[in-house]
Parts: C-alpha cells; structure tokens; sequence
C-alpha cells in the first residue's frame, strides 16, 4: 500500500543526496515499489527517484522482483547481519563469564565464517588446567560441539557439504535439534570435552554457538549431561540480549 509522501517523517540530515536516498530505501521498506509509486511515496521527481534506485541497485542495496519492481537488495541483508554480529559479541563477555564462573571451564563464542567456525568471544579461566582457544582462532566445521550446533540448524544441502567428512553424521544433527545442545569428546582435539548450544537472532536463525570446554579429566565424558542445561540457559540468555 502507497502512503502519500507528506505523511512521512522526514529526519533530514542536510546532506541532500544521502536524505534522498533514504526516501527511496524507506518506501522499499515497505515493499516492492515500481518507478510510478517511487516517485509518489518520496516525493521525489521521476528522473530523481530512477536515477537513486537504479544507483542503489548497482550497489546490491536495492533489486528488483519478478515484475521489474524496486525491492530492497540483499547488501542490506548482509549489513544487518554484521549489524547484529557486531552487537553480538558487545553483549557476549558478561554472558561468557557467567558460564565460565558457573562451569568452571572456558566459555567461547563462535561464528560461521567462509566454510569454517571462528571464535569470536572468549572468558578464560584466570588459571590452572584449561582449553585455551585463543580470539579470533578459526576452526573446522567437520569436528566439535560448537561446529555440530552451527551445523544443525542449516538446510539438508547445506550439512551435506560438510557430512561426508565429519566427525558426526545426519542423525547426530537431529538428536541436536531435538535436545539443544551438543556434545563432542575427543572429537576436535585429544583430551578435550566441549559442550555448544545455539544462539538464535531475532529471525529465528542461529547466529553463533556458545560453549564450554575443558580437559575430559575434569569435564568427564558425558559433558552434555553435566553442563548442557547451563550451556543452553547461557545461550538463551544472550538471545534475549539480543532482542533488547
């Protein structure tokens, strides 16, 4: 449905191009718009309105449906996927520390990154025996609790990209689902035990796994059964956060 320029709250920022262009992105919030209701949602001329979309397209920051209309482009998508990545990791350290102080163990955050997971947030413990995965280490997607849950919730073409190589098959990605969490023991590296349970975002998709590790010696193995309810009330916690 068109709305009437005039009823729109213009936040101006006096940069006359950049406040133009926002109209354009503003009515594409709605929905698909062709050149005539552009032009009539923003107020703007037509030579104006088609010159600003068709450069918005350029830049993947705004497309076009199956009928030839202006729709939002996928570049946003993505910027409002780091958008949220960035708060992600503001919000993790408080929830980290509390997993770690209630565990005992190293808490991490991980993230899908390019065929592979990367740790993005850690709380180590002070001292002592410990899993140290250092910030920004990238891990494989073919072993571990967290890669199980970043995994788990994905598409059956996409788990099946990464299945025939790992360590953990179809029916373990389904008994994560339906518990929640995930466990690994040995699986990533000799020694070590690790617990993941999902961190959703506000549309529904698992952004990242949080985790707790530590030596099988201390962790025991069947960490799942003695951290999972932890490790899932921490991720939850964060998926609140995230809502906030």
């Amino acid at each position: 449905m068109v709305r009437c320029y005039a009823h729109i709250v213009d936040h101006a920022s006096r940069v006359g191009v950049l406040d133009k262009t926002q109209r354009i992105l503003d009515a594409l919030e709605l929905g698909p718009h062709d050149l005539s209701d552009l032009t009539h949602e923003t107020g703007l001329t037509r030579p104006t309105a088609h010159r600003l979309a068709v450069a918005l397209e350029s830049h993947g920051m705004a497309g076009r449906d199956s009928d030839g209309r202006f729709i939002l482009g996928a570049r946003i998508s993505q910027l409002a996927a780091s958008a949220v990545a960035d708060r992600l990791v503001a919000v993790a350290r408080p929830v980290l520390e509390g997993l770690r102080d209630t565990t005992g163990e190293s808490a991490q955050l991980y993230r899908r990154r390019a065929g592979r997971r990367l740790c993005v947030a850690v709380a180590d413990l002070p001292s002592g025996l410990r899993d140290t995965v250092p910030l920004g280490a990238s891990m494989t997607l073919l072993a571990g609790s967290a890669a199980q849950v970043l995994l788990a919730w994905e598409s059956a073409s996409v788990q099946e990209r990464f299945l025939a190589d790992a360590a953990f098959n179809f029916d373990a990605l389904a008994q994560v689902r339906e518990r929640g969490w995930a466990q690994s023991v040995a699986e990533r590296e000799q020694g070590v035990a690790s617990v993941s349970a999902p961190v959703f975002g506000p549309a529904g998709r698992v952004l990242a796994a949080i985790s707790v590790s530590g030596p099988i010696e201390r962790i025991g193995r069947s960490p799942g059964k003695r951290w999972g309810p932890a490790t899932v009330a921490a991720a939850k916690q964060l998926s609140a956060r995230l809502e906030e």
